[in-house]
């Protein structure tokens, strides 16, 4: 007889998920995060790298047995590479919040969206491949987290998107252990990617995983077998990387989407509360930003190290798209100067401005411990703006809109698709709307015909 494993373990898990173990609210929330990360990743078809990463599948090729969005089709992997990058070049879609992780789930979309077209599911097969995605990723974010290690949080999602995969293609409980241990063997990705002076590579690190995790499962499908201990074996993941640890794959279910957070303005997901304290401030008070000597902020040690000039490096040099939504001095400082923050705040030029420059410099984030230990079950922070006449404004804030104490709605969700997707016809925009809240009663191929309709935008929106 042979040992159960870990992996073993997780694929009974993938293979006998269904549609019927999700609850209405956790189909609500998986409809609104595809909702979501499909206005990203329209609102991202003039990206200048996501641009390279079309030109790469078009000269490549592959059959046409996958969709692109923004038109024609390729290979179900190149196919999760492109749409991926999409919805993650404008780092807008979701998060979710573990004490030493943080992950983007809707990251796994590409791929499980290529999966379920090739195999030619309806949208609950769809929502079912995308909440086993989640579960994954979420709980090994939560009980294996590997930031503090030097690793990249796609190393999880290497499990986690060729679970997903391979519950969208419907394989059996041999091959799903086998995708997910080729895919989590050979994807470990090093923190780099995050830390320093920033590249392309920050947006495109998980449509990577993506490409290989949705690889790792059709070689699966064929026969291809992968390391049955990838998790406890000598040198595998648990011994090389993350350390020990036990998670109850009989018990899981498919709820973890609730926990999930929305982005409320276009940035990096630990600084959404201060952008909306700051910017609450500056409506309240009618603060100039001209008129500001200086901007304080207490944030938890997870936002200082990663945004706030902490552990990851100096947040006041910033240069690139990026840098910029990755400071919380330039995003602090932007918010105050524009009213807002999203895409158009990411312009080269707009990055490169004087007023932008002189007053992120003019912006000090420290951690402060009471805060620190009120994360991830709050996003809190204290604000305290101090203007050249003396005057002194402060807020404190536990959570945003879109955080899973302040939940997005379906309305919220439209109106934030509807500003990403402006350029793309009325009508188009409200079918593909109308057939994501209705994915559950619709076949897959209905959805990616309407976004092979959308037509890219030949602008270079941000660098």
């Amino acid at each position: 007889m042979e040992k159960e494993t870990h992996v073993g373990r997780l694929a009974r898990f993938v293979v006998r998920s269904s549609y019927e173990d999700l609850s209405g609210e956790a189909v609500r929330q998986l409809k609104v995060r595809v909702l979501d990360a499909l206005g990203c990743a329209i609102g991202a078809l003039g990206g200048e790298p996501v641009r390279m990463v079309r030109e790469q599948v078009e000269e490549f090729g592959g059959r046409p047995l996958a969709s692109l969005i923004g038109g024609g089709r390729t290979a179900p992997d190149r196919a999760a590479l492109y749409n991926g990058a999409l919805m993650r070049y404008l780092d807008y879609n979701d998060s979710f919040l573990a004490p030493g992780e943080t992950c983007h789930p809707s990251d796994n979309l590409g791929a499980v969206l290529a999966a379920a077209e090739y195999a030619g599911v309806g949208g609950r097969e769809l929502l079912t491949a995308l909440a086993v995605a989640y579960q994954v990723q979420c709980r090994l974010s939560e009980v294996a987290p590997v930031r503090h290690k030097g690793f990249d949080h796609t190393t999880q999602g290497a499990y986690a998107a060729a679970a997903g995969v391979a519950r969208a293609l419907g394989l059996d409980e041999r091959r799903t252990a086998n995708a997910v241990a080729i895919s989590g063997t050979a994807n470990n990705a090093l923190r780099v990617t995050r830390t320093g002076a920033l590249s392309h590579w920050k947006g495109l690190a998980y449509p990577n995983t993506g490409f290989a995790a949705t690889h790792a499962a059709f070689l699966a499908m064929r026969g291809i077998t992968g390391p049955p201990e990838v998790f406890e074996g000598n040198k595998g993941f648990m011994d090389a990387i993350a350390g020990r640890f036990e998670i109850d794959w009989e018990g899981e279910d498919l709820e973890l989407v609730r926990r999930t957070i929305v982005k409320k303005y276009n940035a990096e997901i630990h600084s959404q509360s201060a952008l909306e304290g700051i910017l609450e401030l500056r409506e309240e008070h009618g603060i100039d930003a001209g008129d500001v000597e200086s901007v304080e902020l207490e944030t938890f040690d997870v936002a200082y190290n990663i945004i706030g000039g902490g552990e990851e490096g100096t947040k006041h040099v910033v240069r690139t798209k990026e840098e910029a939504d990755h400071s919380l001095p330039y995003l602090l400082a932007v918010a105050l100067l524009d009213g807002e923050v999203g895409p158009d705040q990411y312009r080269p030029e707009r990055i490169r401005s004087r007023d932008v420059q002189e007053l992120l410099r003019r912006v000090e984030v420290r951690p402060a411990g009471d805060l620190s230990r009120r994360f991830p079950q709050e996003m809190p922070c204290r604000l305290r703006v101090l203007t050249k006449g003396g005057k002194e404004f402060g807020i404190e804030k536990s959570d945003y809109e879109g955080f899973f104490t302040r939940p997005i709605s379906w309305e919220g969700a439209l109106e934030k698709f509807g500003r990403l997707c402006a350029a793309v016809d009325g009508k188009l925009r409200e079918e593909i709307a109308g057939a994501v809240e209705r994915l559950e009663e619709i076949e897959v191929s209905e959805l990616v015909a309407l976004l092979r309709k959308v037509e890219p935008n030949r602008e270079e929106v941000r660098q």
